[in-house]
């Protein structure tokens, strides 16, 4: 990968998550664009949102980002996607995710081709494949993406009852990147046929061999991170902070390890800024950065 390109299109959800202090801007590949952006990233957003407020507001936040919105779709027949979130005493979310949503209906346009086609690295999740249109779509970008030798990111994101082993074992197939949480490896690991009598890093490790990946990323919340590629283990620590609340904190650290890869950047060096990015995402309310001007908030 030449470290002087740092194009990268993000495929997924835009959407707003309803907190009960308010409503903020969400949906893990958003905010992976954003912090990608914010880092340095040439960022292309794929999506679809509602031709209504919420969608019109999102689309405006992401350029002001400086993210190419040319391939967010608006649509007249589905809202911009909601996501109810509460969270417990330490931070943790939980999520009550609409259904029906405009990033349910992304649809496949030679526009969005050439992009993928042209990108070094290509982000995706599972959430955002639970609709069959916008699963269709990404799959096949995905193909464009690996028959372009893109790196191709999948950050894991389980929310039931949206997955199923399928989904997760034709992901982890479709990547060159796998990165999850500690709480995900289970799952993940049974839906591929892992050993779960195996360590974490014998997991990973599986997982690593048994789809030919090229490194495997696993966040340990407090405890820092996991990285293993064919030639290297690096198990970097937490970074301490005070918590606000953990919402983006995972899409915060995909994107520092994205544009590590992008920059060449050693699997040490990686580990450690990314932790330390996510940590300051914690610290405060939010998933993404702040913009020199916030944009207006919407009403609940």
């Amino acid at each position: 990968m030449n470290p002087s390109n740092r194009s990268i299109v993000s495929l997924g959800e835009v959407l707003w998550d309803l907190f009960p202090e308010g409503v903020r801007f969400g949906g893990a590949p958003a905010n992976f664009a954003c912090h990608a952006a914010v880092l340095g990233g040439d960022v292309t957003m794929v999506s679809a949102v509602g031709d209504d407020p919420r969608g019109h507001e999102a689309v405006s936040i992401l350029r002001a980002y400086g993210i190419d919105v040319a391939l967010v779709q608006l649509t007249a027949d589905a809202p911009t996607g909601t996501v109810v979130v509460s969270l417990d005493a330490q931070g943790k979310p939980t999520f009550t995710i609409s259904e029906g949503s405009a990033w349910d209906r992304i649809a496949w346009t030679s526009a969005l081709q050439s992009s993928v086609g042209g990108a070094d690295v290509v982000y995706f999740g599972t959430l955002s494949q639970r609709g069959t249109d916008s699963r269709g779509t990404i799959r096949r970008a995905l193909d464009v993406a690996s028959a372009a030798g893109a790196t191709r990111i999948l950050d894991v994101n389980l929310r039931p009852p949206f997955y199923d082993a399928a989904l997760i074992r034709e992901s982890v197939e479709s990547t060159s990147v796998l990165k999850l949480s500690d709480e995900e490896l289970e799952p993940v690991a049974a839906a591929c046929g892992i050993d779960s009598t195996n360590g974490a890093e014998g997991r990973l490790r599986s997982l690593l061999e048994q789809f030919g990946l090229d490194l495997v990323v696993m966040t340990r919340g407090a405890d820092g991170a996991l990285l293993v590629s064919q030639t290297e283990i690096v198990a970097q620590p937490g970074i301490p902070t005070t918590v606000r609340d953990t919402v983006g904190a995972g899409d915060a650290f995909t994107a520092a390890l994205a544009m590590g890869l992008l920059r060449g950047e050693s699997l040490s060096e990686i580990a450690r800024n990314a932790c330390k990015i996510a940590a300051a995402v914690c610290a405060q309310p939010g998933a993404v950065p702040e913009l020199p001007t916030t944009p207006p908030s919407l009403p609940d």
